[in-house]
């Protein structure tokens, strides 16, 4: 029958040819047959959350957990007259707003002062200055932040400033240390580039060198960070209030239930601030230089 697709007997298919009665294929051949039959290439893959389910929710439901315990301990605790007093009131909940805005503050002031000038230390102009400057951030946190803040409370006096001073000069160094190293790790091919494409030093800087050291900028803030909410305890000794503030009153006056709220809520901050600042570490990060990529 004429039109018929049945192969003629003693004939081989299309590209296969016999050599000394060992049929062979040629390379290729069918490809187009194989293309159409396995149609369209398949969609490329979603790219995968940068913020999984178990990062979300891990760390939270630990810490209720926590705190949770905690509130039905201290509920079926026995409180004498001095505890209620510390804890009434709403000292709680002033202790530990106060703890907040001293973290916030002085983060705040951290990122303004050491990422501007770690940035200055990378110029050209400026680099001779980046050991002195580096050996003062040192000096910072190498002093111990007790004595530190004492020496701060004698030449400014007892009150919330000198506190932020202590713990700003205990945290920049993180921050500097990084910055001034994502800067420097920079691949000098790329930078020269970029001047080569006509960009300007500023457009160099916030276009490429910066996006580059991000990841590295933000592993210091988040040390800082958590560096802030822990210093910040001691500020109760220069006047700065915070949760220190319990934790001082539940160890002079040897009363259990003060010492223990005011020592679970700054772990559960400092642990919180912590899972916070790795979410942004993640979502702020390029996407050009996640691994994979």
């Amino acid at each position: 029958m004429s039109g018929s697709s049945r192969p003629v007997p003693g004939r081989r298919p299309d590209g296969e040819h016999e050599v000394k009665g060992l049929a062979f294929r040629d390379e290729g051949a069918g490809a187009g047959e194989d293309e159409e039959e396995a149609g369209t290439p398949p969609p490329p893959p979603a790219p995968a959350s940068r913020v999984g389910w178990r990062k979300l929710t891990l760390l939270p439901v630990v810490l209720i957990a926590v705190l949770l315990a905690t509130w039905l301990w201290y509920r079926q605790a026995d409180l004498d007259a001095l505890t209620r007093n510390a804890l009434g009131n709403g000292q709680v909940t002033k202790a530990l707003w106060q703890h907040v805005q001293l973290t916030v503050i002085s983060t705040f002031f951290v990122l303004i002062i050491a990422i501007p000038l770690g940035i200055l230390l990378t110029r050209r102009m400026f680099r001779k200055a980046t050991p002195f400057a580096m050996a003062f951030a040192n000096m910072g946190q190498a002093t111990p932040a007790i004595g530190l803040l004492a020496l701060l409370v004698i030449w400014l006096g007892i009150g919330r400033r000198a506190a932020l001073i202590g713990i700003i000069a205990y945290a920049v160094l993180p921050v500097l240390s990084n910055t001034i190293a994502g800067l420097k790790a920079n691949d000098p091919t790329l930078l020269e580039a970029a001047r080569g494409i006509g960009m300007s030093p500023l457009g160099v800087l916030v276009r490429v060198e910066l996006p580059l050291a991000v990841p590295l900028i933000l592993a210091g803030v988040r040390t800082a960070l958590v560096l802030n909410v822990g210093t910040a305890t001691l500020a109760t000794f220069g006047g700065g209030g915070g949760l220190g503030v319990l934790i001082t009153t539940g160890i002079t006056s040897q009363r259990m239930p003060v010492l223990v709220l005011g020592s679970v809520l700054t772990v559960a901050l400092a642990l919180l601030v912590d899972w916070l600042a790795s979410l942004a570490e993640l979502l702020l990060r390029p996407r050009g230089l996640e691994v994979g990529t």
